[in-house]
């Protein structure tokens, strides 16, 4: 019988991960179905019940319910407790387990794929979100010499870099960057491109020979990759090797084994 399987969020409508899931049912003979649940910030709770109901075995979590995914959960991994946020759900024993590999499959993704080296450089991460709160702890991890949140809301940013607990890690509004000096790699962790918008960086933030990443992929990363490339990213990069990377840490979660992304990142349809 064919293991169920779904992501929640909203919007959902474009999202690959039926496809991708697909790719690594096939290559690694185990038969599932996965489907998406459009659900709006408030609703997580009623559609795990249903979806219990029909014997789902797990899922993944997207904006905005990544934090509202935590509550959901019986039990949580130590990432995920450190991100104060879930993107991979798996249901054992009538509960619901809760995984964050967004930090993992984004550091895979930087450091193996595209070959980025964040030791000792200065990064900015532009949101302050579940997937901000997701990638922090690993991205701090590889060792750059300091990492910026900036938010609309700073408070938010801030506080996020506070639970951190490390002293590389700050927050900030976007005003405040037009006094710090460039930075070698900026990454996009907001919503923004959803309506085709960018967020409000000041002139001269990307340091000369600069990196951007959006943990997007598709049309929702094209306005920022568009401003990258305006403004001299040696390399503008989506979030389609994140969501290979993550994606085969949560299909390891469900099913015990890890596929391989090799060749697929490519492949992820636009």
């Amino acid at each position: 019988m064919a293991a169920l399987l779904a992501l929640f969020g909203h919007p959902v409508s474009h999202s690959v991960s039926p496809w991708l899931h697909g790719c690594f049912a096939r290559q690694t003979g185990i038969a599932l179905s996965y489907e998406r649940v459009d659900t709006a910030a408030g609703g997580l709770p009623a559609a795990l019940s249903r979806f219990a109901r029909e014997d789902g075995l797990g899922g993944n979590v997207t904006l905005p319910l990544k934090h509202e995914a935590l509550e959901c959960c019986a039990s949580v991994s130590e990432r995920a407790r450190e991100a104060g946020a879930v993107n991979t759900l798996k249901r054992e024993s009538g509960e619901w387990l809760g995984d964050n590999t967004d930090g993992a499959g984004f550091v895979r993704d930087l450091t193996v794929n595209l070959g980025f080296a964040p030791v000792g450089r200065r990064v900015l991460v532009a949101g302050a979100g579940g997937a901000v709160a997701g990638i922090l702890a690993p991205l701090l991890a590889t060792g750059p010499q300091a990492l910026f949140l900036a938010n609309r809301n700073p408070g938010r940013a801030i506080e996020l870099a506070r639970r951190s607990a490390d002293p590389r890690a700050a927050g900030c509004s976007y005003a405040v960057l037009e006094d710090l000096p460039p930075f070698d790699l900026i990454v996009n962790a907001t919503a923004a491109g959803h309506a085709g918008e960018t967020p409000p960086f000041p002139t001269g933030v990307l340091a000369e020979g600069g990196w951007c990443y959006d943990l997007s992929y598709g049309a929702p990363a094209s306005p920022f990759l568009d401003w990258a490339r305006e403004n001299g990213a040696a390399r503008a990069a989506d979030g389609r090797g994140m969501l290979v990377e993550q994606g085969a840490e949560s299909f390891r979660l469900w099913f015990g084994v890890r596929p391989d992304t090799s060749g697929l990142i490519e492949r992820v349809p636009a």
